[in-house]
């Protein structure tokens, strides 16, 4: 009778508990989402056929940065800045132009009120090089421009080589091919052409407006980005808002299947990065005696150790503030594990560890990139190698990282040696102009995407700019699917004229707007 009664009761509290979750779910407040939009209340955001034959010819100069600063073939880099110059005119004769170590590319828009905050943005004008392709041999092909062309659907696989070569600039099927089209030459030709098209206007700002153009983000950015934001610092100078490169529009079902509307991500932080080389010391010698454990076994240990003992992971404020704006499109189960984390926290974070780009965003991540032994078959090396990349979660250091490592390798004869390290960056705020203005001109091009604040996995040279602001945004107002992302630093860079235009209007507007 007695256990009965308890039966009883454990029953009466699972309903309750069940009845809780529910009703916490069903009223729970998630990010709405707009459907059905007329068309015709949508702006006309076509690129001109002017605009996109400037930013043709800036694709054609191949600004190709070296990881070793010193031997960039500066030669392009020179061409292309003169060619902005010949390009855009008005915007050298408006705007105060100035270089800082030689090739940074600095604006500035004097406003009406230099009592209000300025406002930057951002871009980089260098780009990766492209397998097989050497700039000292290759010839440029002639251009293809077939700007009315019916526009083609976006890419539905992944491209394995160029349609078109690198740097031709190719206008084909409503896309404009080329390395750099998308990272990230199309930001840097968006904003000028923004600029260009207010002053023809005779717009002028009510606050300064800034450019900065880095040429070297994709090997660091410290003779670029670095050295401008110490500029801007000496200066005095601190910025209202910061735009930058980061999150794009994901397409439809392409960063989670179950949301079936645009979500577009917008980077209010970044994940710092530390990249540790482990030296193993073992017995060397001949192979035909080895010792039971080599310096390549203890190694292999170690690698297993790393990859066993992970991060813990965590939801941080702008993934719990992504999973508000995203779960009303999730299904029940995941709405009910959003609206209840007080009790289901870890059954979400389960959910986001079974994929690499969702688990990226909830945890330090490690990755084993590197071994090596020794030189030959027969040879037992003294000593054996470990490169190890780890994706620093904001909240978490470096320190702390290296801490964990040196305790994974205890009772190991192991130096630890760091190749290159950056703290994550701070987190900005979304209760404020500088976020709420990119809500607003995106609702009216895009008025059924999901806005929402997320983590930039990789870097951008905005974490330099963190001195001279609170408030900096990364993100681009371009709707790519998972194929036409994986053209980035990849073959088959292109971006859509669609997009191309959509970009250059709403940059216009946020520089007319704020």
């Amino acid at each position: 009778m007695k256990m009965k009664k308890i039966l009883a009761a454990l029953f009466i509290l699972l309903l309750i508990l069940i009845l809780v979750l529910v009703v916490r779910t069903v009223t729970y407040k998630f990010g709405k989402v707009t459907r059905n939009v007329d068309d015709k209340e949508l702006v006309n955001t076509a690129p001109s056929e002017q605009s996109v034959r400037r930013f043709v010819g800036g694709i054609r100069i191949p600004t190709i940065s070296n990881e070793v600063y010193e031997e960039t073939d500066f030669k392009p880099f020179d061409e292309f800045m003169k060619y902005l110059a010949d390009s855009y005119p008005e915007v050298y004769r408006v705007m105060d132009a100035d270089t800082i170590n030689t090739y940074g590319l600095v604006f500035h828009w004097k406003g009406r009120n230099s009592d209000l905050k300025p406002i930057l943005f951002l871009s980089h004008y260098d780009v990766v090089p492209v397998v097989g392709y050497d700039p000292s041999t290759a010839t440029v092909a002639d251009t293809v421009f077939r700007f009315h062309d019916k526009p083609l659907p976006p890419i539905g696989t992944y491209s394995e080589k160029w349609d078109y070569p690198p740097f031709s600039g190719a206008v084909a099927g409503g896309r404009i091919y080329g390395r750099g089209t998308l990272d990230m030459k199309c930001m840097l030709f968006s904003l000028m052409e923004g600029a260009d098209n207010l002053i023809d206007e005779g717009f002028q700002p009510e606050r300064d407006i800034w450019f900065a153009f880095g040429q070297d983000e994709e090997v660091s950015g410290r003779q670029g980005a670095f050295k401008i934001a110490g500029y801007f610092k000496q200066k005095g100078l601190r910025f209202s808002a910061v735009y930058d490169e980061g999150g794009i529009i994901a397409a439809p079902g392409s960063a989670i299947e179950s949301i079936q509307e645009p979500l577009a991500l917008v980077g209010v932080g970044e994940k710092g990065f530390l990249t540790l080389r482990l030296t193993i010391k073992g017995m060397g010698g001949h192979s035909s005696m080895p010792p039971s454990k080599s310096s390549l076994v203890y190694a292999a240990e170690i690698i297993e150790k790393l990859n066993d003992n992970q991060f813990p992971a965590e939801i941080i404020s702008p993934i719990a503030a992504f999973f508000d704006n995203v779960g009303g499109e999730m299904g029940f189960f995941s709405r009910m594990a959003i609206a209840n984390q007080w009790l289901l926290e870890p059954l979400l974070l389960k959910t986001m560890e079974k994929s690499p780009a969702s688990n990226a965003l909830v945890r330090t991540t490690t990755a084993i990139t590197m071994a090596k032994g020794s030189d030959a078959a027969n040879v037992l090396a003294s000593e054996a190698e470990v490169t190890v990349n780890f994706r620093i979660l904001p909240g978490e250091s470096v320190a702390g990282v290296i801490e964990h490592v040196k305790k994974l390798c205890e009772g190991y004869d192991v130096a630890i040696h760091v190749v290159s390290e950056r703290e994550p960056s701070s987190i900005s705020p979304e209760n404020v102009r500088g976020f709420g203005i990119i809500k607003e001109e995106m609702a009216k091009i895009y008025p059924a995407a999901i806005v929402t604040s997320y983590i930039t996995i990789g870097g951008t040279d905005s974490y330099k700019y963190q001195t001279v602001s609170d408030d900096i945004y990364r993100f681009l107002p371009i709707c790519l699917n998972q194929y036409e992302q994986r053209t980035i630093h990849n073959e088959n860079e292109y971006i859509s004229l669609e997009n191309f235009g959509k970009m250059q209007w709403y940059f216009k507007e946020l520089m007319k707007n704020y």
